[in-house]
């Protein structure tokens, strides 16, 4: 690529921008390019370090101008790396992150680059609450874009659903604002459709209350999975949409009090339980299960925003992960996906995953590009390692389990929870006639697919 440098528009960008500029020479270039994902090693020819729309703007006509890639760069969350172009143009985002909540609307408005954590410890004061991912390091942005599912999402909705309107620099640099009376194309095809339609520098969201979150984690040694997963399914059958979670098989964590010896460091099964409530009703809740002598347990009341921070994982893994939804779960099910966890790199912060859906996510707004929300479950093989040894073991590990719970799948994917694989799959994260419409929106906001690091849709 020729140095951009050399360009005599480059210096005029750089006196425009509010934010700032930098190349592989620039100092913190490096961590720029850091991203979740500790296997995606990309070299940007340059970093816009946006403070506003206007830099956004500023940044995506540069590119369109000298015909680079654009990625756009929110928590840097895309297992695939897609916050990231290899030599192309990196709107990063991370510096518009305020989050502005209304008490009394129940509303928040939130910057393109706010991460969970902005967000719930923006609401926390207020006692509100919206659909957020299970990670606090995560972008609202791209989350929200692509559906949403989260802890509370049967109370709550998918985070999508709660979209009230969007501000969108377009490819053309025209700023937009989308809801339902201005741009309602574009504002449909934001419920789900990704980043395909330009760059989202705030969206307002609608919140709700949240007085009391709880959160369980019980475990057991992983010969008892297939029985603690059939009661995990058998809890959620009649749960009311104030219970959140699923079965899990993990690495025991290490130093702390409530894992017993011979499960820290090891393969073991355990039920995640968020509850929008009360310890007392947790426990009254998911009473088969505590009934079921859990060899470790911790319950605990929590502020919604630390609870959502309770579970992190830790920076610097190599990550791979997929899904399936399931249109069923019967015990056949429930034994493939068991008999898949001992293919799990272990010890790691690695999970085995099988989330309970339904509820609100179920009843949400029909017509939008969603075709999965109507799964009562999802499979979630989610790889972190750190040893590059461990890249092709786990990568087949995550392959294996979705093969082997597909013959209970609905065909359909939340993208959000898959990396790069094929156009096949794109579209069924979509549904054919969703991908036929956003092709359509496409076409209009977007038509020489400037946007394209993401799950691409391509212009009608």
């Amino acid at each position: 690529m020729t140095d951009l440098r050399d360009d005599p528009t480059f210096d005029g960008l750089r006196s425009l921008l509010a934010g700032d500029l930098l190349t592989p020479e620039s100092p913190g270039y490096d961590d720029a390019r850091t991203v979740f994902n500790a296997m995606i090693d990309v070299r940007p020819g340059l970093v816009v370090q946006c403070t506003g729309r206007a830099d956004v703007a500023l940044a995506v006509a540069f590119a369109r101008e000298h015909g680079l890639e654009v990625s756009v760069r929110g928590g840097g969350h895309s297992v695939a790396g897609l916050a990231l172009t290899d030599g192309g143009l990196v709107v990063d985002l991370r510096r518009m992150n305020a989050v502005s909540v209304d008490p009394i609307a129940r509303t928040a408005t939130v910057g393109g680059g706010a991460t969970m954590a902005d967000l719930d410890r923006a609401c926390a004061p207020h006692g509100l609450a919206t659909t957020g991912g299970r990670v606090s390091t995560t972008g609202v942005g791209g989350f929200v874009l692509g559906g949403g599912t989260g802890w509370l999402d049967r109370l709550f909705g998918l985070a999508c659903d709660n979209l009230l309107e969007a501000e969108v620099v377009t490819a053309d640099g025209e700023i937009v604002r989308a809801a339902e009376d201005l741009h309602p194309e574009l504002f449909w095809a934001l419920h789900g459709g990704g980043g395909n339609f330009g760059v989202v520098t705030s969206m307002t969201l609608r919140l709700h209350a949240l007085e009391e979150s709880t959160l369980g984690l019980l475990l057991w040694p992983p010969e008892r999975g297939p029985e603690i997963v059939r009661l995990v399914r058998d809890l959620f059958l009649d749960a009311p949409d104030t219970l959140g979670g699923g079965a899990i098989y993990l690495t025991g964590p290490e130093g702390e009090d409530f894992v017993p010896a011979d499960l820290a460091g090891r393969l073991a099964v355990a039920a995640v339980l968020v509850h929008a409530g009360s310890e007392r009703s947790l426990r009254d809740l998911a009473a088969p299960l505590f009934d079921a002598a859990p060899a470790g347990a911790m319950v605990a009341e929590l502020p919604y925003d630390e609870l959502q921070s309770a579970l992190d994982d830790p920076p610097g893994h190599r990550n791979y992960w997929s899904a399936e939804h399931l249109v069923s779960l019967p015990d056949e099910a429930i034994d493939a996906f068991c008999a898949q966890a001992a293919g799990m790199v272990v010890p790691s912060a690695s999970q085995h995953v099988l989330f309970a859906m339904g509820g609100a996510v179920a009843r949400g707004p029909r017509g939008y590009p969603i075709p999965w929300r109507h799964a009562g479950w999802v499979v979630h093989p989610f790889g972190l390692w750190t040893d590059p040894a461990d890249d092709d073991r786990g990568r087949q590990w995550a392959r294996d389990v979705c093969a082997a719970v597909r013959p209970w799948s609905t065909g359909a994917v939340y993208l959000n929870f898959i990396g790069d694989e094929g156009q096949d799959r794109v579209v069924s994260g979509f549904g054919e006639d969703g991908y036929q419409r956003l092709a359509a929106v496409k076409a209009r906001y977007d038509p020489t697919n400037l946007f394209r690091r993401n799950h691409n849709v391509r212009p009608a």
